[in-house]
């Protein structure tokens, strides 16, 4: 029994070991990595953000291309209408005095044009007496256009391109004489891949102009772009 005794009095006055230095300081490096990324773990999340906008910008692009391909689709469908229109009836849709007796809908008197060859009114005009009005009225009742045909606005409303300003048609714009086919604000940068695709790139020369005057194109700046029908 005094042999027991002696030893718990002896494992009692004994220091305990402390941890050793190595186990500290593997205690404070997990300690750290847990507080933390590492460099490598940076690097690959600036990786995937660079890639996430890469292909948001890359998307951007395509979304641009396929509405700039969508104007152009939209420029030779309304041509091919108005011409399909004037081969059928021998006038021009807009300028057609029979109008009102051809199609079934909703129709008047003043509905019909003068039948002089040329589309009275602005491009983007708001009154339904104005032949640039009633040439929508007259290609829906065609059939050539989607829409109603009736004695609302929507019946002469101008339609909508991708870009989301309108399309329009008159007589004479910028420095082009003849009719014109009006796609309405349509950014710079848009406007200058249209014209390097479909003219010379100046914006009061050729067959596809933005302005009477302006050589070049500004990126900031929206435009009414006309191409020669």
């Amino acid at each position: 029994a005094a042999l027991t005794h002696n030893r718990r009095r002896f494992n009692e006055s004994t220091p305990k070991p402390q941890a050793s230095l190595h186990t500290q300081e593997s205690a404070m490096v997990r300690q750290s990595r847990q507080q933390g990324f590492t460099l490598v773990e940076i690097a690959i999340v600036l990786v995937i953000i660079g890639l996430l906008i890469g292909g948001v910008l890359k998307g951007q692009e395509m979304i641009t291309n396929a509405k700039v391909s969508k104007v152009e689709n939209d420029y030779r469908g309304i041509t091919a209408a108005i011409l399909a229109y004037q081969d059928r009836y021998g006038v021009l849709p807009g300028d057609d005095p029979s109008a009102s007796t051809r199609f079934p809908g909703t129709w008047s008197a003043a509905d019909n044009g003068n039948g002089n060859g040329v589309i009275q009114g602005n491009w983007n005009s708001t009154n339904n007496t104005n032949e640039s009005r009633k040439i929508w009225k007259h290609l829906r009742g065609a059939g050539f256009l989607k829409g109603p045909v009736d004695a609302t606005a929507a019946a002469y409303q101008q339609p909508a391109h991708a870009f989301g300003g309108l399309v329009g048609f008159e007589q004479a714009l910028y420095n082009l004489s003849g009719h014109v086919i009006v796609f309405g604000t349509l950014p710079g940068n848009v406007v200058q891949i249209l014209e390097a695709r479909g003219d010379d790139g100046n914006p009061s020369t050729g067959s596809v102009q933005g302005n009477a005057a302006a050589t070049t194109y500004t990126l900031n700046t929206n435009y009414n772009l006309a191409y020669s029908f």
